[in-house]
């Protein structure tokens, strides 16, 4: 039986990374908090007034960000009265996701490239598409993917899950915006 398999989308719900995921970033202020992290900003008075978010929001939002080990809150050595925001190890890998939702509201929403440009610190070209790859690097769409049982994946040549091979364009991206 030559039958496609299919992700069975209500099981997903509790096994699956989509839903988890959305579950910690899942709205727009956490994005919105996330993006300004991306940019330097570290306490509390920078991300409310650049993002002219209520406080009680704010307050929330980072909460849940510190609580999900996307952010950590601690107290600034300089003055133990100042709390500072920074993002984790977990908290940077959301770039990707980051850079291809912006790409995706450029292209589909917007229809212009905003204003800085995010380019490779190197030669200070802008990035490239986000994009799915195959393990060997090639370009992969929609008609090129299909689910697959455990049992029937070729693990000869996986990484692990989230491991980026060094070089990939996306570390630039990630020094850039430190």
């Amino acid at each position: 039986m030559d039958e496609k398999l299919r992700e069975p989308l209500r099981e997903q719900l509790v096994n699956c990374g989509l839903p988890a995921a959305l579950e910690v970033m899942g709205e727009r202020w956490s994005f919105m908090i996330l993006r300004a992290a991306f940019n330097g900003l570290h306490h509390f008075e920078e991300f409310q007034s650049e993002l002219g978010i209520a406080r009680n929001i704010l307050a929330n939002r980072l909460g849940r960000l510190v609580e999900h080990g996307i952010l950590t809150r601690d107290a600034m050595i300089k003055d133990r009265r100042k709390i500072q925001y920074q993002l984790t190890e977990k908290g940077a890998a959301l770039l990707p996701a980051m850079l291809a939702l912006r790409q995706w509201g450029e292209r589909w929403e917007t229809g212009f490239r905003a204003s800085p440009v995010l380019v490779d610190a190197r030669d200070r070209r802008p990035i490239g598409p986000i994009e799915v790859r195959s393990w060997d690097g090639r370009v992969l769409t929609k008609r090129d993917l299909l689910w697959a049982l455990p049992e029937d994946v070729d693990d000869s040549a996986d990484q692990a899950v989230g491991d980026a091979p060094e070089g990939d364009g996306l570390a630039s991206a990630m020094r850039a915006a430190e």
